[in-house]
């Protein structure tokens, strides 16, 4: 009998929130590249800064909920909570250290290179510049602003999260006694003020900066000590008692008025600082030292992706990327009649997404729909989608669409349009108690002269028509009637209570897709140990779950060959001996944000491929509605396989998992150097004629991007 390996120890695996800033040095990196245009530059910079906010609103809010529980069990790198929140304490500040570095020390320099000067201080203005904004603030500025004094008969202030603030010292006419003062920096004007001026380039000012020029103009009672500009982060995880809510909507919009005022848990501070007035913070917002990050430069670094709307620069930005038209869809005919013909695959953002919307448009108006089902996790603010599925309903159609009011950060924006949805007579489900929906999928029911037909759309990324132009994703436009009938049950089970016995095609999480995805692994193993073909292919956003891990171990351990493109999170490690030898981790960190999830396994010569919605992470496998489907079609297979192997293939934007956990680019010396984003883009332009879009010197538009809650 084979001994069986063990696989837990701690040192086989990388804890998470570390591998997760490893992560977000790996966008860094690409801020810090010169070979990059500067605008680009400034843009994953501002990414970062995103980034490590939601980390903290998340993650370390989190952990923090986990020490105030005296919660003591280890994670699989055997770290306590108390000892993740060290360690996350240590490497963010080195991170944040490293952002304005890059900042301080490049981007500036840069930018007055190239004839914009961003005023450092609002003491730096000439006397001319000073009036401007002096006037600025006079007519734009001190209307809107709400200045607050703290007192006896005023109690300290409510700071909301991540906004930017201006704390003040400030005594009384004639008296000595030290008074806090407050005002925030208001969202809603332009945080970016371009000062007129003689010469050529611009000279920018921050908006906090022009408050703070002006800061006594608010207190006109009090002497100004100092003033300085100040931040604050909160626990924003939201703890829905979902079996307690009579009214799940009502419910979230309860808890999303709490996400403003939680726990304080990072407090960003200008550098220079009195330290009397950061005592006073540290004290009212009861911050211990570990979470203060004082700040060499402007604060929330996220006004960064303004700065790429300024016109005139583009010759320091991308040229933009047009997705082009599928090869072989025509848009203008019936979508119906051309799905029937072939199944058809979709490539995002290099082809475009526009044939999913015109698949829910025509359903909406063709005479022969009976029936449209749709999950929605996240779509646009103005979405084409919800107008189709909106007029399918008025037009008298079944329409049932489930809404996932727990998508986190776009719970407000669901909330609406799952009232919209209501009101024009679509039945709406507000996603099942426990778990998150996130599987994509779309069914049209469509009564056809042969009888009922059924029409699917499966995908690897949301229903958003804004993010399908950033985010790399694979869909799938299929009637195969055993997906057809999966499809059906999946919504059955979503809306009411039925669990089908048994599936087609498609396999489901919570309930099944774990145990599937360890079949597949193990069956690779097994074919190893007979001296079959074995290999497995995956890629995906994380991958943290300790269960696949320790089948993939055993996989690699029994000489199966497995290549895994990870973006951001991979909690196992690379190269132990008997244990990960045969495995490699590749991240791609480029232009368009990597989001797609495909598997491929070996199968002893007979592969198999799937895609889905689901990574490899406990709260993807255990925690939510998620959706993988095969891809068997062989020509579709093969333009699988084509992206995998271009992907593999990337030496430019790709690092390398090495043994000790860290990341390193693949030295080209030698090698012929491809960016398998780029190559993608040429490709499905050339496949797309007419061509709509020409790259200029080799280079590809990069458009905002973020690490999604995916």
């Amino acid at each position: 009998m084979e001994n069986k390996r063990d696989f837990k120890n701690p040192a086989f695996y990388t804890n998470r929130e570390l591998s997760w800033v490893r992560f977000n040095e790996r966008v860094l990196s690409e801020a810090r590249d010169k070979q990059i245009p500067l605008f680009e530059r400034l843009k994953f910079l501002s990414i970062t800064a995103s980034n490590l906010d939601e980390f903290f609103m998340i993650r370390v809010a989190s952990l923090k909920d986990m020490v105030h529980a005296s919660y003591e069990k280890p994670d699989l790198s055997g770290m306590l909570p108390k000892e993740q929140l060290t360690l996350i304490n240590r490497v963010t500040h080195e991170l944040v250290n490293q952002q304005y570095s890059t900042y301080n020390r490049s981007l500036v320099p840069a930018l007055c290179q190239s004839g914009i000067k961003i005023v450092e201080s609002h003491e730096d203005l000439n006397q001319e510049e000073g009036e401007y904004v002096d006037r600025y603030f006079q007519e734009n500025v001190y209307p809107v602003l709400t200045p607050m004094a703290v007192d006896s008969s005023r109690p300290f202030p409510l700071i909301r999260n991540k906004s930017l603030n201006i704390g003040a010292l400030v005594t009384k006419k004639g008296e000595v006694e030290l008074d806090f003062a407050t005002v925030q920096v208001p969202s809603v004007l332009p945080r970016i003020i371009s000062i007129p001026h003689n010469g050529k380039g611009k000279v920018l000012i921050l908006l906090e900066e022009i408050i703070e020029r002006n800061i006594q103009k608010l207190f006109l009672n009090y002497d100004i000590i100092c003033a300085h500009p100040f931040r604050i982060m909160r626990n924003a995880d939201l703890t829905i008692e979902e079996d307690e809510a009579e009214d799940l909507l009502k419910e979230i919009e309860r808890q999303l008025k709490k996400r403003q005022w939680g726990e304080a848990i990072r407090l960003e501070i200008e550098e220079k600082a009195d330290k009397r007035l950061l005592a006073m913070l540290q004290n009212e917002l009861d911050i211990v030292s570990d979470e203060i990050y004082y700040i060499s430069g402007p604060l929330d670094l996220t006004f960064l992706m303004k700065m790429y709307s300024i016109e005139g620069y583009d010759h320091l930005k991308n040229q933009k990327y047009l997705p082009q038209p599928v090869p072989g869809l025509l848009l203008d005919e019936s979508v119906f009649s051309q799905i029937r013909n072939h199944d058809i695959l979709l490539h995002h953002p290099y082809q475009t997404f526009e044939p999913v919307v015109e698949f829910i448009r025509q359903s909406a108006k063709d005479i022969h729909v009976l029936a449209i089902k749709q999950t929605l996790y996240r779509v646009s603010g103005n979405s084409p989608i919800i107008a189709a599925l909106a007029q399918a309903a008025e037009n008298g159609k079944q329409v049932s669409v489930l809404v996932e009011l727990k998508a986190r950060f776009d719970e407000e924006n669901n909330i609406v349009w799952a009232k919209k949805l209501e009101k024009a007579g679509c039945h709406v489900i507000y996603g099942l108690v426990g778990l998150k929906t996130h599987s994509k999928i779309t069914l049209v029911v469509r009564k056809e002269e042969d009888g009922i037909r059924r029409y699917v759309h499966l995908g690897t990324g949301n229903y958003n028509d804004a993010t399908a132009k950033l985010y790399t994703d694979m869909g799938l436009l299929t009637c195969n009637e055993e997906i057809g009938e999966d499809a059906t049950a999946v919504f059955n089970m979503l809306s009411g209570y039925s669990e089908p016995i048994s599936w087609n095609k498609l396999s489901l999480a919570p309930l099944w897709l774990k145990n599937k995805f360890i079949y597949l692994i193990r069956r690779e193993r097994e074919n190893a140990i007979n001296q079959k073909p074995a290999k497995i292919i995956a890629k995906m956003n994380s991958l943290c779950d300790p269960d696949i891990m320790e089948a993939l171990y055993d996989a690699s351990a029994a000489g199966v060959k497995i290549e895994l493109i990870v973006r951001g999170i991979c909690s196992l490690k690379t190269g132990i001996p008997g244990v990960s030898e045969t495995i490699t981790v590749r991240s791609i960190v480029g232009n368009f944000l990597e989001h797609s999830r495909i598997f491929y396994f070996e199968n002893a010569g007979k592969y198999e491929i799937y895609m889905g919605s689901a990574d490899w992470m406990p709260r993807n496998l255990e925690r939510r509605v998620e959706i993988l489907f095969p891809v068997e079609k062989k020509e579709l297979q093969d333009q699988i396989l084509h992206i995998l192997e271009w992907q593999l293939r990337d030496n430019m934007k790709a690092h390398i998992l090495m043994p000790d956990g860290t990341y390193e680019k693949i030295d080209r010396r030698g090698k012929e150097s491809f960016d398998s984003q780029m190559a993608f883009c040429l490709e499905a332009m050339e496949a797309g004629k007419p061509k709509e879009a020409e790259f200029i010197n080799n280079r590809v538009f990069i458009p905002e991007t973020h690490i999604e809650e995916s």
